[in-house]
């Protein structure tokens, strides 16, 4: 049995995300020593499976769905090979963007703009972005975007500067 401070010692994985783990059903703990909460050993090798799984780009809740309830993992080949396809088209994206970017680096074009070579990743660029529909955003830029307009500068007490919400 390991307790809370041991798996994240062993783990990397810091106690919080160990208790939210097991908030979301990732993990289980199957007991407590004083205030600790106690694992089996093998919650090492399921933490192995979600770092490897949250690596290749799966959300928690398909995580979840492979490692199953029983603590048995059940992974799905065929998801596997979609996202083994799906990380092939981005590393082709990435590589082509890389490209584009060593070109602009040493292009002896008197401005960039000038380039046809530039003006042809400018339009795959623009096309790329459209193809994702207006006003879409990342996670994190809709995030950013959110707390810009809900938060708001506050002085406390002693000075310092923290943010507050707004509404």
């Amino acid at each position: 049995m390991l307790d809370i401070s041991e798996v994240s010692r062993q783990s990397g994985v810091a106690a919080s995300k160990l208790r939210y783990y097991e908030e979301i059903g990732l993990i289980r703990s199957i007991g407590r020593s004083g205030l600790r909460r106690v694992f089996a050993p093998d919650v090492l090798s399921r933490l192995s499976l979600i770092a490897l799984g949250q690596a290749a780009g799966f959300s928690l809740a398909e995580i979840g769905d492979m490692l199953g309830q029983e603590g048995k993992p059940d992974i799905d080949r065929e998801r596997l090979g979609a996202k083994a396809d799906a990380l092939d088209r981005r590393i082709k994206q990435l590589s082509a963007i890389r490209d584009g970017l060593r070109h602009a680096m040493t292009c002896t074009a008197p401005r960039h703009l000038d380039c046809p070579t530039f003006q042809r990743l400018m339009r795959i660029a623009l096309a790329k972005q459209s193809a994702r529909g207006p006003g879409r955003q990342g996670a994190k830029g809709a995030k950013a975007a959110r707390g810009a307009r809900g938060a708001r500068e506050a002085r406390t007490q002693h000075g310092r500067t923290r943010l507050r919400r707004d509404g």
